[in-house]
């Protein structure tokens, strides 16, 4: 079988764009790609990421290269943590000749936990996301956590003779970092702030133990992001933060929400 013949195609993204507009972010969004993820004293884990990845287009060029960011990333096959996005998104630069990008890679991050009572082990899956945007000197990396937990009304707890009332809440904490961090740190920050945290498998005695650990530590949606920013003031890891509590009310049709934003680099 011959070879087949060499034949010249145009390259119309890098062709000159007559109306001059730059513009901010193209890219891929909501590419499905395998990855490895560093965690905490355990290797490395495999998991699947959502992608999104951009760059910053000159006024002058008509178009980017899509196929170059499925190129750097493939290539990547480093386990990946938010201390390692830094090389990736110079890479994306460097492949895609580009002054500015941005990154960001949403997956679900396992845990092993031990419940509180029969200390039976259990995976507990929690949202995570990773983050990079700027040039290739001056970035800024992010990360996020979306944490479920319990929360128990204390005005629920005050008023009623038999009980109170709880819901599942998730708690979504936004930080960007100075210094690395790990989503196990944010991850304890929600669970602490909580009524109860959360377990993937509990026998009966556990069954207890959270149920009256919960009662005996009600939150309100206000106290919970409370809680949480305080940690997060005191962490010099973490530059600006956002956190957000979403309450999946029990008695109402409804959620309560409450979110605190604080960037601590500006006086």
């Amino acid at each position: 079988m011959n070879a087949p013949e060499r034949v010249f195609l145009p390259d119309i993204q890098s062709t000159p764009d007559h109306r001059a507009i730059a513009i901010d972010r193209v890219g891929i969004r909501g590419l499905r790609h395998p990855i490895k993820v560093a965690a905490l004293d355990r290797g490395a884990i495999a998991t699947v990421a959502m992608v999104d990845m951009s760059v910053a287009l000159p006024a002058a060029l008509k178009g980017t290269h899509m196929s170059r960011f499925l190129e750097v990333l493939q290539a990547h096959d480093a386990a990946l943590d938010v201390m390692a996005l830094p090389g990736l998104l110079r890479a994306m630069l460097r492949r895609l000749d580009a002054r500015k990008g941005a990154l960001s890679l949403r997956f679900p991050y396992f845990v092993m936990k031990r419940a509180p009572v029969s200390g039976v082990e259990s995976l507990m899956d929690y949202d995570v996301c990773l983050r990079a945007e700027g040039d290739a000197d001056d970035l800024e990396l992010a990360i996020e956590v979306a944490v479920p937990v319990t929360s128990l009304c204390p005005c629920s707890k005050e008023i009623s003779a038999y009980g109170a009332h709880n819901q599942r809440s998730v708690v979504t904490i936004s930080a960007t970092l100075a210094l690395p961090l790990n989503p196990e740190d944010l991850i304890a920050m929600a669970e602490r702030a909580a009524s109860c945290e959360l377990f993937g498998l509990l026998k009966r005695p556990d069954e207890k133990y959270v149920t009256e650990r919960a009662y005996d530590n009600p939150k309100f949606v206000e106290d919970l992001v409370r809680d949480v920013a305080l940690d997060l003031e005191r962490d010099p890891r973490v530059e600006a933060y956002r956190v957000a509590s979403e309450n999946f009310e029990s008695i109402h049709n409804h959620s309560a929400y409450a979110a605190i934003e604080h960037d601590k680099r500006v006086a």
